[in-house]
């Protein structure tokens, strides 16, 4: 059963009416938070990169550009097609890589394509909450010009708080997310009505003709722009990602019933005002509200934008578990913050570095203007990578042919392929932030599969048939002892290089041996009819293999309860685990990794969390046993 099956609000089943409503405000806390905040910079920033001109072909064709954008990115992209291609139910670059390129081997593009993409998110993902709450805050320079001095530390504590709290769970916050966000965009689409009512003729811009004749006439300005234009579409990914949490079906009516219409309203609005000859200085999405009621509007768009950045930190946190689970980054220790919703966790590592990053880029840019500027490479790097995923997915699975693939994904690429080309143009004004961090990522994840392929590649060197260990216990006279041991091993076959190690040391061997191994299968859950098999190799001799899905947690006491169930004689209450635990060295011969990746992979390991923390072992029966491994 997939997490998609698996979502209620307020008790109520998601297959009832109460239940699809709730659906529909829910995803508009979790889902929308940072493609609907974008109005709070984007047209904002597409004026500035027209040397806030506001003649009505430049405004017009800045509109009908961010409108088509809305439409073809996000309505037609990934919410017509990317939405009907799910791994059993998810979505999101390393779900879509996983269904494409890890079920069938020798595909190591799609995975280096899947795992950069995933990269990619980690940089922008920086961005996004300090480019959100600063925007927000920056309402007070004409709501209170006297705080603008403070602006920046409130980003900053504001932010702080949000990452400081995580740890304590977000389900009490969460069950707010929607309301607050159902009122932001209703309040949005209000706004842009007022705006559009001083300046009707903003309504043209509906017609493409008006973004087609601005790029054709605009010059190299009209390619400058994209760069700002794209910003209205960062959030679209996430609609993809998160599809497993919700299902496709509220997903899109809620974008099509409550979120485009809000934000072409709203960005229409902003357009009127600047074409109607008002007061465009300092953020224009501020210019909509009547003065009265500007404070209010600070404090709904400052509670609209932590929600946006709490989104990202949860898919942060969502997406480094996939990847962990997948086998391409170090183990760390994910805690489970709510019984209720699986997808609350918490991931320590993962969290600090997200905010010291993000609050690094507020200090660094103390702008949103500036952050602007860095703002989007990523993602539209990402967005490439998913339309040529999705151009393998329509070949693959949908079984189209070259023309008709290579026709809708073709329209796709041009479209992404401009947005990109424009962004790159931000490298130098900072665009180069996100590039370094998601490389620094992927480095992560390569160097990490790298030796952890290098460590068990040297620890099954000491595999050796399961007669032959048994034929050795025997004329050795090995005495076993009374209990149960559990072994954690990657070995498949024979005896486990970690049972006959920790033989040789302690010159014994409990009575009754289970030696388990974890496999992450290509789905995102696995149901409990299929989560184990286990065989009796030898007398009193088990090998276990369990299987999880890449977006569950072990837990092996639980396993171990079933396995009884199921007729295996033990006990559950005299079981002692045993671990494994690695210290990498270099290899002398010359034959290992380069000693700079040796060095990394060995630090990570160091810092890995361990095997009892990240399975959830109780501690007073676990034995760790340490080998020093060449690679």
């Amino acid at each position: 059963m997939t997490l998609k099956n698996k979502v209620s609000i307020g008790g109520v089943p998601a297959g009832s009416s109460r239940g699809a409503v709730g659906l529909w405000i829910a995803a508009l806390g979790i889902v929308f938070g940072d493609i609907g905040t974008s109005p709070l910079y984007t047209f904002n920033t597409v004026l500035g990169l027209t040397g806030n001109q506001a003649q009505a072909g430049t405004v017009l064709g800045a509109l009908s550009l961010i409108v088509w954008t809305l439409i073809i990115v996000t309505s037609v992209k990934y919410v017509s097609f990317a939405m009907r291609i799910d791994n059993d139910g998810e979505g999101g670059v390393l779900a879509l890589m996983s269904l494409l390129g890890l079920k069938k081997q020798n595909r190591p593009v799609i995975v280096a394509l899947g795992l950069f993409g995933a990269a990619l998110i980690y940089g922008d993902g920086t961005i996004t909450p300090a480019i959100s709450v600063l925007s927000a805050l920056e309402g007070l320079r004409i709501a209170a010009p006297g705080l603008e001095n403070y602006i920046l530390p409130l980003a900053c504590g504001i932010l702080i708080v949000l990452f400081a709290v995580q740890r304590h769970g977000t389900s009490v916050i969460g069950r707010a997310f929607g309301p607050v966000m159902a009122a932001w965009f209703l309040v949005m689409a209000l706004l842009g009505v007022l705006g559009i009512a001083r300046n009707p003729t903003v309504l043209y811009a509906i017609s493409p003709w008006y973004a087609l004749s601005y790029l054709i006439h605009g010059g190299t300005t009209s390619f400058f722009v994209l760069g700002g234009v794209f910003l209205c579409v960062t959030g679209a990914e996430a609609l993809y990602a998160d599809m497993g949490h919700f299902g496709a079906g509220p997903i899109r009516m809620t974008w099509s019933a409550i979120v485009f219409p809000s934000l072409a309203l709203n960005y229409a609005g902003q357009a009127a005002i600047v074409l109607s000859g008002g007061m465009t200085d300092g953020n224009i999405f501020y210019r909509l509200c009547p003065a009265p009621l500007l404070m209010p509007l600070i404090v709904l768009s400052t509670a609209a934008t932590v929600i946006a950045s709490q989104s990202i930190i949860t898919g942060a946190f969502s997406m480094t578990r996939q990847a962990i689970h997948l086998g391409w980054m170090p183990r760390m220790r994910v805690i489970q913050t709510s019984e209720a919703g699986y997808g609350q966790i918490y991931i320590g590592a993962v969290n600090w570095t997200l905010m010291i990053a993000t609050v690094a880029l507020i200090i660094a840019f103390r702008k949103s203007d500036n952050l602007a500027a860095a703002y989007g490479i990523a993602v539209s790097a990402t967005m490439l990578i998913t339309t040529a995923l999705l151009y393998i997915a329509m070949r693959d699975i949908w079984q189209w042919n070259s023309f008709a693939s290579m026709s809708v994904a073709g329209a796709f690429f041009v479209v992404d392929g401009a947005f990109f080309l424009s962004n790159m143009t931000k490298i130098a004004q900072g665009g180069y932030v996100p590039l370094l961090l998601a490389c620094a990522v992927y480095a992560v994840m390569l160097i990490w599969r790298r030796g952890s392929s290098a460590v068990l590649a040297r620890v099954l060197e000491r595999q050796m048939p399961i007669g032959e260990f048994m034929e050795g216990l025997a004329k050795a006279n090995v005495p076993r002892v009374p209990g149960t041991a559990v072994f954690l091993t990657k070995s498949l076959d024979g005896a486990p290089p970690i049972v006959v190690f920790h033989t040789e040391c302690s010159g014994s061997l409990h009575e009754k041996v289970i030696a388990l191994t974890i496999k992450t299968r290509l789905v995102p859950f696995v149901g409990e009819s299929e989560k184990v098999s286990f065989s009796e190799i030898a007398p009193n001799f088990w090998r276990v293999t369990a299987f999880y899905g890449f977006m569950e947690t072990p837990d092996i006491q639980h396993l171990l309860a079933q396995m009884q169930s199921r007729g295996m004689d033990i006990d559950l209450l005299d079981v002692t685990y045993y671990v494994g635990f690695e210290t990498i060295i270099p290899r002398t011969d010359g034959k290992g990794l380069p000693r700079w990746q040796e060095a990394i992979f060995a630090t990570m390991q160091r810092n890995a969390a361990h095997a009892t923390d990240f399975f959830h072992l109780p501690r007073e029966r676990v034995v760790e046993l340490g080998r020093e491994i060449q690679i």
